[in-house]
């Protein structure tokens, strides 16, 4: 599962997933480019420290082509692009306004729809090319408060299949992850995180790592899933498999 000499942009890679994504595909030799917000933390560092860094509000369309300008000057090509960045406001489905569910929109599917595009005019150039994006368990099993997210994933989960079909002769796979429960910062900084309680519920008995969901994300990058695409990869420790081994009957203790 090396990545020598590839060149990835992974979004939202400030922290959590996506930052251990970045990290993981450094230590398999790509040369990754991270991005995040430009309020976000990891954007005001990267101020004192450049390197592969872009900062971009991906609801602007207009900062998502200047972020892929950028890129095709300094590194002419690009051969892997994971879509992770999305954010999830959990609100009661009569709490949603109009600005609410654009910002959720216009974040989670149509940024990834256009990075995608733009993407592939950088991909054509390369011998095939990755499209990897980060979609949720949420898409078929959704919790209370999470309507415009859900359905947002659940776009996503559509549109891979759609452009696996229309990518392939060009040589470029695309495919999905849906993580379930992952311990990323915005769980353990909650105060009503309980990480025994949760992974009491997991049927692999703990809660997952960022880590488990990068590991899938270099090998769909890599060579070695050549012949893998328009699929969707659960990394839930068993969780959405459980939910439908039950559904409708208790769950015996």
């Amino acid at each position: 599962m090396q990545l020598e000499g590839k060149v990835a942009l992974v979004t939202g890679s400030g922290r959590g997933i996506g930052k251990v994504i970045a990290t993981q595909f450094e230590k398999l030799g790509a040369t990754v480019i991270r991005h995040d917000h430009p309020d976000s933390p990891a954007a005001q560092e990267a101020l004192h420290a450049p390197g592969h860094f872009l900062a971009a509000n991906l609801e602007d369309l207009a900062q998502i082509e200047t972020m892929f300008t950028g890129i095709q000057k300094q590194y002419g090509v690009l051969d892997i692009l994971v879509n992770n960045a999305a954010i999830d406001p959990t609100r009661e489905f009569l709490d949603v306004d109009a600005e609410l569910w654009a910002k959720v929109v216009n974040t989670n599917f149509r940024a990834p729809f256009f990075c995608a595009q733009h993407a592939l005019r950088l991909m054509t150039n390369a011998s095939g090319g990755r499209m990897l994006f980060i979609s949720s368990v949420h898409a078929k099993a959704s919790m209370p408060g999470c309507s415009v997210y859900a359905a947002t994933k659940g776009a996503i989960e559509s549109l891979v299949a759609q452009l696996s079909m229309d990518l392939a002769a060009q040589g470029v796979t695309v495919n999905a992850i849906a993580p379930g429960a992952v311990e990323v910062e915005k769980f353990v900084e909650h105060p009503a995180y309980d990480r025994e309680a949760l992974a009491a519920e997991i049927p692999c008995g703990r809660v997952g790592s960022p880590m488990d969901v990068a590991a899938m994300a270099a090998f769909l990058s890599s060579d070695a899933a050549s012949w893998i695409t328009g699929q969707c990869f659960t990394v839930d420790g068993g969780t959405r498999a459980r939910l439908y081994l039950y559904a409708g009957r208790p769950i015996p203790s």
